[in-house]
């Protein structure tokens, strides 16, 4: 943690910044390993670029503050957040100071409280700053991905065989869900997607009601969580043999995913990606049916930087993970996305996840 801390406060100096503040989430993990909730109890570490590090929390969480080497300032429940936070900012001389903050995590409650207690305080979005280092992920790292990767699909083709006609998608989705913590995840990544038939055709469809048919073509995404680092795959699962249109899609997503997989590599801009698939969708005639990115970067959070994208220049780098995620979805008859996680070599590319990407068969 350390290292890392100090590679972001020499980020932080360089950027004209004279502290940064981090409130519950991956950047707080990853930067000072500490976990918290993100509750109506305001907790905000502060990371000056030359003082000692502090955090701002209610006395009940202040072992784990203590226990890693900052300095406290604590509060009650009945005597509220406001007298610390006073203190916290006059301490560490915030007023006038431009402090950055990740503006996707910052709450208007902590922006607010901060801006009260240090005058002429300046937040400034540095979410940038926290991509760059964590988007290139490292040995460890890597290691927990494939494991959760591993977790995510052990899981899934010991579910394909418990599926049946008249299984509603919320049964099926509570019992992947059953599957992936009995198997080792620490959690999930998100809330897996199983929409059956015509339900297929949305790509962040929510499990409902609707029973499994015969001939429907299922859309599961689902992912695991170990060790605080992410899996995500999408597979087609068929009830009964596979046939329609359908099919011929399939074959067309799955080309696409492969010319978007042997794309990436060292030195690649992330547009490329997005485009070698891209142009295999467009060809077969059903460009408007794709109609989100390739795919998005992917460790301890399900979406983060680098976005596989059109426009996005940037320049694939050696340890950078993300999704490779075609799809086509046709309104009223269902969709195929086939997504897989890889991560960018010295020489080329690694798939993390090495599912079969053919449909997998319930009987009728």
């Amino acid at each position: 943690m350390s290292r890392r801390l100090r590679k972001v406060l020499t980020a932080a100096e360089q950027a004209g910044l004279d502290a940064l503040a981090l409130v519950p989430g991956p950047n707080m993990v990853y930067l000072t390993g500490m976990s918290f909730h993100l509750s109506e109890r305001p907790i905000v570490v502060l990371l000056p670029v030359d003082a000692r590090p502090s955090v701002v929390l209610p006395e009940l969480e202040a072992v784990k503050a203590e226990a890693a080497g900052y300095a406290t300032f604590t509060y009650t429940d009945e005597e509220g957040y406001a007298m610390a936070y006073s203190q916290a900012c006059a301490a560490m001389e915030l007023a006038d100071a431009r402090v950055g903050v990740a503006a996707l995590r910052m709450r208007l409650l902590e922006a607010r409280t901060i801006e009260r207690f240090a005058p002429h305080v300046e937040l400034v979005p540095v979410d940038d700053l926290y991509a760059d280092l964590r988007m290139v992920k490292g040995s460890e790292e890597l290691d927990a991905m494939r494991r959760a990767a591993r977790v995510a699909e052990e899981a899934f083709v010991a579910w394909v065989p418990k599926l049946r006609v008249g299984m509603s998608e919320r049964e099926a989705a509570a019992l992947l869900v059953g599957g992936l913590l009995g198997r080792g995840a620490d959690g999930l990544s998100f809330s897996p997607i199983v929409a059956s038939g015509p339900n297929g055709a949305l790509p962040h469809a929510t499990p409902g009601d609707r029973r499994f048919e015969a001939g429907d073509w299922i859309v599961v995404d689902w992912g695991a969580r170990v060790d605080g680092y992410c899996s995500d795959l999408t597979r087609s699962v068929v009830i009964g043999v596979p046939a329609g249109k359908l099919q011929a899609v399939h074959g067309i997503v799955l080309s696409a995913n492969e010319a978007g997989r042997a794309a990436v590599g060292p030195g690649e801009a992330a547009e490329d990606v997005d485009a070698a698939a891209r142009v295999v969708v467009e060809d077969a005639g059903y460009g408007p049916q794709f109609f989100h990115r390739l795919g998005h970067g992917l460790g301890m959070e399900e979406h983060e930087p680098p976005y596989i994208v059109s426009g996005n220049q940037l320049r694939l780098r050696p340890g950078m993970t993300f999704t490779v995620e075609p799809g086509i979805y046709l309104p009223g008859i269902g969709g195929i996305r086939i997504e897989d996680d890889v991560v960018v070599t010295d020489v080329g590319v690694e798939s993390l996840t090495t599912l079969p990407r053919a449909p997998f068969v319930v009987p009728a």
